[in-house]
């Protein structure tokens, strides 16, 4: 089984960013997340930094896993599992290095584009609400912040 990752990424305004695949890739035209295959010898978040870096000219800041899919695409001779993850980067600007073109969208507007099949489940789930990419990733931080020495972390008096 071929291992993916994917990058949910949302802007300060809601809006997840969301790339179309290039006219003579596999699946042309289909919109997906930004990410790639896990390479040999790299963890599932080496692979999403590199993809990053490669596809949009961005810097990974932090992630959170967020879904898993197991997929088989006919054209494919192998089921890929993909493992999508809330993504924060650091650049505001990006370059769409692989994409024909990169859009920012409400979760509502998701519906609206011809996503890869094996992104179905995740869009389903975004769109509705089920799934907050900013608010995973601001509970992750709270919850990995230090408590400071003395501080109480029960129900206090």
């Amino acid at each position: 089984m071929r291992q993916v990752v994917a990058a949910v990424i949302e802007g300060d305004d809601r809006r997840l960013l969301i790339g179309q695949r290039k006219r003579r890739d596999t699946s042309p035209l289909k919109w997906e997340f930004p990410g790639g295959k896990v390479e040999p010898g790299e963890s599932p978040e080496q692979a999403l930094a590199r993809e990053l870096r490669e596809e949009l000219a961005a810097t990974l800041r932090k992630c959170v896993p967020i879904g898993r899919v197991i997929h088989k695409y006919a054209a494919t001779p192998e089921d890929l599992e993909i493992l999508f993850y809330a993504v924060e980067i650091l650049e505001t600007e990006l370059a769409p290095r692989a994409f024909e073109q990169l859009i920012w969208v409400l979760p509502k507007e998701l519906g609206g584009y011809d996503f890869l099949a094996a992104n179905a489940q995740l869009v389903a789930q975004l769109a509705t609400g089920r799934i907050k990419p900013g608010e995973i990733l601001q509970a992750a931080s709270n919850s990995s912040r230090p408590t400071s020495p003395g501080q109480n972390s029960g129900s206090g008096r």
